[in-house]
């Protein structure tokens, strides 16, 4: 996997995957910025509920759930010093679907979390208290 970052003037840099896809990431005003894409660790925090969301999505679809929705909100708390590192992180998912089997839900945020995502469990290696709930909406 490989990306690379070229800066775009003032604290504005293009992000682009090995896969060919650009993102542009950019500061605050008060930091030299013009706020024309998101911040570097909004970034990291957008990449955790991807992947975990990925996984919950593929684990249901193989256990033949019948989802219509699915969407993760992301909490955050960084450290007051300097780095200001995640300290903790809540992902809440909100999973619709037609008679989705409240067990099955459970099961496969709690994979997610505990084996398959690979940025949860890197955060968790460091330090980050990350948790994790969920909610099933009739669709």
């Amino acid at each position: 996997m490989k990306a690379t970052i070229n800066w775009t003037g003032n604290a504005s840099f293009k992000a682009t995957s090995g896969s060919g896809h650009e993102i542009q990431m950019d500061g605050p005003p008060d930091h030299g910025g013009e706020n024309l894409g998101p911040r570097p660790m909004e970034m990291l925090l957008m990449g955790l509920g991807g992947c975990s969301s990925f996984d919950v999505m593929s684990i249901l679809k193989k256990s033949r759930q019948d989802v219509t929705a699915c969407h993760a909100e992301l909490e955050a708390e960084r450290a007051d010093a300097i780095p200001a590192v995640f300290t903790k992180i809540h992902l809440h998912f909100v999973v619709s679907g037609n008679r989705l089997k409240e067990n099955l839900v459970k099961r496969a945020v709690s994979l997610s979390a505990e084996k398959y995502c690979s940025a949860s469990i890197m955060l968790e290696k460091a330090g980050v208290e990350l948790t994790h709930s969920y909610e099933i909406r009739e669709a």
